[in-house]
């Protein structure tokens, strides 16, 4: 009888608060600094892997429809490194749904890797910690280390492979009086890619290491935020972060941006509902959409205001979720 052996995850994206901007390590996805996130209910991933001796090459079937080319690539080199770990020749049938929109501007890969990462422990019976996971996912994603946890997350940037992992950040359920509301504002591809954007002003920039030298301390802040439930300081710190990330970008040579008009529409409107006694925070990632950080109180008059300047298809929101990967068959 032939050797299958199978495993389905599921996990949710999430966003940083606290930004990861550039890499020192490549290869093994090593950040230049910490950073912090919260895990999205709404949006999330399931994979379903099979291990059988009898494949003669990874096959990635994504959303219904075989994936070739330069994913395949990457999914095989991936795989390659789950192989080593496991001790086996293998190949592997990836079979993933994806519940993360495009459109919102969302790391999907954040919850892909997570879940393949999930998928492959369960089905090759590797038996991995959650620190183990959380390393193994970030060798696809470095934010896929986060995904492996739900509430708040830190990944704890290391100097190498077994040193950079994510933990679990206590809340005491604060995370279910949250939300975050998503500003689309361009789904189109951007001229400058992450991956581009980080090394160019890790590099180049002129205000990269002012960003480097802040970020510990805006992470000791919000932890202690976190640990007093004061929304403010959180929303503070977190939108500073978000706009110091962001300037880093235009102090790169030559300098670049991922903001456009609506992006500052969608900025003033957040001021906005603070004047008028709603406290809301924004951040933003590499790309135009803004995400707005709201306790589930405020969420209804911030999506209000929001509707007056955006249509509906442009708002998304999504509460945050405690529950981190899991395993589903």
């Amino acid at each position: 009888m032939k050797l299958v052996n199978s495993g389905k995850a599921r996990a949710h994206t999430n966003i940083a608060l606290i930004k990861y901007w550039g890499k020192a390590d490549e290869t093994y996805i090593i950040p230049m600094n910490n950073s912090l996130s919260v895990t999205l209910e709404r949006f999330y991933t399931e994979t379903k892997v099979t291990f059988d001796p009898e494949y003669t090459e990874d096959v990635l079937v994504l959303n219904g429809e075989t994936i070739e080319g330069k994913e395949s690539v990457k999914i095989s080199r991936y795989m390659d490194i789950v192989r080593a770990q496991a001790d086996t020749t293998m190949y592997a049938r990836i079979e993933s749904e994806n519940y993360v929109p495009t459109a919102a501007g969302l790391a999907s890969s954040a919850s892909a890797y997570a879940a393949l990462a999930a998928a492959c422990d369960k089905a090759l019976n590797l038996g991995l910690s959650g620190k183990a996971l959380s390393r193994l996912a970030r060798r696809g994603s470095g934010s896929a280390s986060r995904s492996i946890y739900g509430g708040f997350v830190e990944w704890e940037k290391g100097h190498d492979d077994v040193s950079s992992y994510s933990f679990p950040i206590e809340a005491d359920r604060w995370e279910d009086d949250l939300a975050m509301i998503f500003v689309v504002i361009n789904n189109k591809s951007k001229k400058v890619s992450s991956r581009a954007g980080m090394s160019l002003t890790r590099d180049t920039s002129r205000f990269y290491k002012y960003w480097l030298d802040h970020v510990d301390e805006d992470i000791t802040a919000v932890k202690h935020a976190i640990k007093q439930k004061d929304f403010k300081q959180m929303g503070e710190v977190i939108e500073a972060n978000g706009l110091r990330m962001h300037a880093t970008n235009l102090g790169a040579q030559p300098p670049f941006t991922y903001m456009v008009d609506d992006s500052y529409l969608a900025m003033n409107v957040v001021h906005q509902c603070r004047e008028a006694g709603y406290p809301c925070y924004f951040t933003m990632d590499a790309g135009p959409n803004v995400k707005i950080l709201v306790e589930k109180k405020n969420q209804q008059a911030v999506l209000d205001a929001l509707h007056q300047s955006f249509s509906e298809d442009q708002i998304i929101a999504s509460d945050i979720t405690r529950t981190g990967v899991e395993i589903i068959e």
